[in-house]
């Protein structure tokens, strides 16, 4: 979609448009009210700042939908397969890195009572192994913080693959 359809649609469709990114209620109303943006930077910009800080309820609710490392969802949402699309660096065919990221995220998610998140999009699997493995050792209070950080980083990139810049400039773009 690009950015100056973005910014016409009505909030309900600009709203769907936000939640496969990120599925915080408060985030995704922002954004969509802020509406319009100059240009991908800009609305970028925004829904950084916006993100920024989540509660510890706004991350337990966009958690409940990231599947585990190494597990493809099924499901035929956007959500869904932009996780297929970001986890393309897990080779499902290595089974001993497959196998090893199995138990990371279990014992990951005894540890933390939720799953392993990163935004995998760009790393290999072994990078991903060594980030959950390095991670076991964190505290609960430094992983919460992680997490948030990798929402936002998975947010703003799957922000940036829907919403594309156009080549018309948008009459009336309101923010910097």
């Amino acid at each position: 979609m690009q950015l100056e359809t973005f910014n016409s649609v009505d909030r309900t469709d600009a709203i769907a448009v936000l939640r496969p990114c990120l599925d915080i209620q408060r985030w995704v109303e922002h954004v969509a009210d802020a509406r319009p943006f100059r240009d991908l930077d800009s609305l970028l910009d925004f829904a950084r700042e916006t993100a920024e800080p989540f509660t510890p309820d706004e991350v337990a609710a966009a958690m409940a939908h990231h599947p585990r490392i190494g597990e493809r969802p099924k499901a035929q949402t956007t959500e869904a397969a932009m996780s297929r699309s970001e986890q393309a660096g897990v080779d499902p065919g290595d089974d001993g890195i497959v196998t090893a990221l199995a138990e990371g995220n279990l014992e990951y998610e005894a540890k933390f009572g939720r799953v392993f998140l990163i935004r995998a999009a760009g790393r290999t699997a072994k990078e991903i192994l060594a980030t959950l493995q390095e991670r076991l050792a964190h505290t609960a209070e430094e992983e919460d913080t992680i997490v948030a950080a990798q929402l936002r980083e998975i947010a703003l990139l799957r922000l940036a693959g829907i919403v594309s810049e156009s080549s018309v400039s948008s009459e009336g773009a309101t923010h910097k």
